[in-house]
This record gives C-alpha cells, structure tokens and sequence, in this order.
C-alpha cells in the first residue's frame, strides 16, 4: 500500500519568497504524523498545497495513492481537515452545517442529519441546537470544525492547531477520537506548537525550518539525548539565548 503522503521537492513561492522550499516528506498509512516548525516555517502553506487550497509553483504531491492535481475530488473525498482559521458558515446553525457538510461528501440526507446530531452530542454541542455559528467561542468553532471533519469516515485527516483554543475537556476528547482513527487504520498529518501534545500523541515528526525539513523520524530518534521533545525542537532549530533587559 502507497504511503498516504508522499512529497517530492515541494516549492511554494509568494513574490519570489519561498515559503516552502524543496520539501521532500513521505507520511506512512496509519501513522499519526506531527508537523513541527518555529512560527512561519511552512506548515500551514504546506497544509494548503496538500488540501489543493494553494498550488505548488514546483513539485509534486501523491495523496492515498492519487496525484494532487490532478486527482482533487477522488482525494477530497477521503479526507478531512481542521485548518488553523475555522471557515464556517457562521449563519447556520451547528446542526445545519454538519448536515450540510454530509450531504457535500455524498450522505444521503437521513444519514447526514444522523451523523450529525450524534456528533454535536459527542462534541457536547447539542445544548442549543439554534445558536448560530457566528455566536461560537473559538473552542466550540474547533470542535464542531472536527466534527465536520469525521462526518464522512475520512482515510486521512489534515489538523493545522486543531486543539488552540479549546479547554482541557475538550482538547481530551479530541485526542482520544483521533487516537482511535489511527488504531482503525486512518492516518493523522498534525501541526501543533504544543510539543508536550505530539510528544504523547505522535509516533513519527518532521520538523520543517525556513521551508526545509531540517529533521524526522520516531519521537524517540529525534529525542535523542534530550529529556523531552521540546528540548530536541529548540536544539534542532537553533535556539538562543537572548539579552537580557535590565528593566525587565
């Protein structure tokens, strides 16, 4: 079976700037895969390459066996996807939008309306079925962006900071549902700048510095000597010390 990511010499160029630059990546099928970088380093350019919402100036991207582009619909239709800025409907309800995002991945209405009325009560969203999107705390915006992203039982889900905003509860609801994709056989491709999260839930990471991937491998090899995944990041992306203020 074809890995479910497979990047080749990726290039994405905003006024002559690249902002990813020759990225070379292969995410295994049934791996939960943490993306790392420093703030600017790529991840969300790359995130939107993947997902057909920015095209490469070069390269080239295989998803689940499919070429992107070429192949957009048939590798839409096996994924789901959390970007970093949730862009919902904010004038339909959640049960109207996770109805509606059924029905765009083929659901026929009653098992749409199904899917998403278990969903919102999984996601503890179901309160007020009437409250609009656009009266959404940043939190509930993630969790019911999640819940549209398994309405569908996608192969593969792309996460750009799915859990910022969201409370202790929740955060471990989401965590718990993705872990349990990932031993059904889905496969995780996750950006977080929460590196204590990847640590415990990862078991492969690239990280990816100025457009390049500068490491990957298990948590373990990237570790290395270190006590912790976020002493290895700050290592391997060069971290310094910085004068200090007198006044502060």
């Amino acid at each position: 079976m074809s890995p479910a990511i497979v990047i080749r010499d990726l290039r994405k160029l905003y006024a002559n700037k690249a902002a990813v630059d020759g990225l070379t990546l292969e995410v295994p099928r049934g791996s939960f895969f943490g993306f790392l970088g420093p703030n600017g380093a790529g991840k969300s350019t790359t995130i939107r390459m993947l997902t057909g919402l920015a095209p490469p100036s070069s390269g080239t991207i295989e998803i689940l066996g499919y070429p992107m582009p070429g192949k957009e619909l048939e590798i839409k239709r096996r994924i789901g996807l959390v970007p970093d800025e949730s862009l919902l409907f904010d004038r339909l309800t959640g049960p109207e939008y996770l109805e509606f995002v059924g029905r765009m991945y083929s659901l026929d209405r009653k098992l749409a309306k199904e899917r998403a009325r278990e969903l919102l009560d999984l996601f503890e969203l179901s309160g007020d079925t009437k409250q609009i999107i656009g009266e959404y705390s940043k939190g509930m915006r993630k969790r019911v962006a999640m819940a549209a992203s398994l309405i569908h039982s996608p192969e593969l889900f792309l996460m750009d900071e799915p859990f910022e905003g969201v409370d202790a509860v929740g955060a471990r609801l989401m965590k718990d549902i993705l872990l349990d994709q990932v031993r059904k056989g889905a496969t995780v491709f996750l950006t977080s700048h929460v590196l204590e999260v990847v640590e415990r839930l990862c078991d492969h990471v690239a990280i990816i510095h100025e457009g390049r991937i500068i490491r990957q491998g298990t948590i373990d090899e990237l570790r290395d000597s270190d006590d912790s995944l976020e002493q290895a990041f700050v290592r391997i992306v060069g971290y310094r010390e910085h004068e200090r203020l007198d006044w502060l």
